[in-house]
């Protein structure tokens, strides 16, 4: 869904009589309400049931697919676009899912192929969109989704249980109001201050609403005695800092996205571009997609024998070298296809490491809220990365006839970016306790159930 329209971009405008800027929205939608939906999901699917919230994300991402292939103008576009971001909490309820009713055995690979699909999704739906946009009409694409979204339903009815784990109690609507509210002020200054301006008072006067929002709401929630979102589990240091390292985790994963497909399709005349089509852009970072779902399993085998701490770490390690290698190694199509691979390496092994830190600091009945929130983290961090990326490369130009382009130099700072925010997640999981993965769960003194971490050896 994130990556969808991407081969549209250049032509949204025109498709959809509105300008460029109204255009945006139909990607910024996406993001607000996927940012929006997921902890909200997740809550709602401890309480209510994990599978009933899955089928029901699942359904809404389909009626938004069907609305977005008979829409002609900007409106119905939004709308559709908005109903598709809330399928992104499907993430974590698969994985909460995944630990109530897999054996112990398979938990562990499962959770990391499911974790690492964010990112498989977008590198392998980028050239599929392309191909599609390229020879058919752009309709196609959400009929092509609608049409995927509607087997995922069939399947997920026809084989995932319903877990029997719930919390129960009453949704806290207060929270979930103050969070969102929070979340469109901060996501939204974030995603269109480059168009409005960052010293522009509807820039600042969101930033400012989001802080305020934020602080009312967390007063809310740690006054609450069902909160939305657990504050004080959350600030448990294994829970804050796996939290932090998937912001910047997700910085450098979306920085790949934004840099290479431009560096790859700007035209040879600039002496760095590689004059690509945007279906063989695709088709170059596909692999990363592909290598992400391979070493899924072997951050799970990493994580069961060393701990996820360490997956983390060694995950976010390779991200950096690829980033520090692309410094030097952007003059060819086959070397952006190595870096991009490398990058997608550790972006798997990263990503299949977090829900297992996650899910051996929290209750198994808050497991999907707790996911939810780390998924959260992610997506802000891709929101961030598209704001810094695409602020170096808007002011580090070169001419070229009568238009301005990013030049290399823009290009080179954006990686060394990404290797900077992947540098920093290392730093951040070297301060996480040690520890193993959920192994089981045994009753608390309160009632509640609890991970416990896998014995040693």
């Amino acid at each position: 869904m994130n990556t969808l329209v991407v081969p549209l971009i250049s032509q949204l405008p025109t498709l959809l009589h509105a300008t460029a800027s109204d255009a945006s929205w139909a990607i910024t939608a996406t993001l607000l309400a996927g940012a929006v939906a997921t902890p909200v999901v997740g809550r709602l699917g401890d309480m209510f049931g994990k599978r009933r919230m899955l089928l029901l994300s699942v359904c809404v991402l389909v009626a938004g697919s069907i609305v977005c292939a008979l829409s002609g103008s900007l409106a119905p576009m939004v709308v559709g676009r908005t109903l598709q971001g809330c399928g992104v909490g499907v993430i974590p309820l698969g994985i909460s899912i995944m630990r109530d009713e897999l054996p112990p055995d398979k938990i562990g690979s499962s959770v990391a192929l499911m974790s690492s699909s964010l990112g498989v999704g977008g590198a392998l739906g980028l050239p599929g969109a392309a191909l599609l946009a390229q020879h058919a009409d752009w309709h196609v694409l959400f009929w092509v989704s609608a049409a995927l979204g509607a087997v995922v339903f069939a399947l997920v009815l026809a084989f995932v249980p319903e877990s029997r784990v719930r919390s129960g109690g009453r949704f806290d609507l207060v929270g979930g109001i103050g969070l969102s509210a929070g979340l469109v002020c901060l996501l939204l200054a974030i995603s269109k201050g480059a168009d409005w301006g960052w010293t522009s008072g509807r820039t600042d006067g969101l930033f400012s609403a989001a802080v305020l929002i934020f602080l009312v709401w967390g007063r809310w929630e740690l006054r609450s005695k069902r909160p939305l979102v657990d504050l004080r589990t959350t600030a448990r240091r294994q829970v804050l800092l796996t939290n932090l390292a998937s912001v910047v985790v997700g910085f450098a994963m979306y920085a790949m996205s934004l840099v290479l497909p431009q560096l790859l399709q700007m035209p040879k005349a600039t002496g760095y571009g590689l004059g690509q089509t945007m279906l063989v852009a695709g088709l170059c970072l596909a692999p990363g997609g592909l290598v992400m779902m391979v070493v899924s399993p072997l951050s799970a085998w990493i994580t069961a024998n060393w701990g996820p701490k360490f997956s983390l770490m060694l995950g976010s390690a390779v991200v950096a070298a690829g980033y520090g290698l692309s410094v030097v190694f952007m003059d060819a199509v086959w070397q952006l296809i190595v870096v991009a691979t490398l990058i997608g390496g550790g972006i798997g092994l990263a990503y299949g490491a977090m829900p297992a830190l996650i899910m051996s600091a929290v209750p198994q009945s808050e497991t999907a809220s707790a996911n939810g929130l780390n998924s959260l983290m992610r997506s802000m961090g891709t929101s961030i990365s598209a704001a810094v990326v695409g602020v170096v490369l808007a002011h580090m130009t070169t001419a070229f006839g009568t238009y301005s382009l990013p030049s290399r130099a823009g290009f080179r700072t954006a990686m060394i970016i990404g290797c900077g925010a992947a540098a920093a997640a290392v730093v951040l999981a070297g301060f996480l306790p040690n520890g193993r993965p959920v192994a089981r769960v045994a009753a608390a003194p309160d009632g509640h159930t609890v991970a416990e971490p896998a014995p040693a050896g």
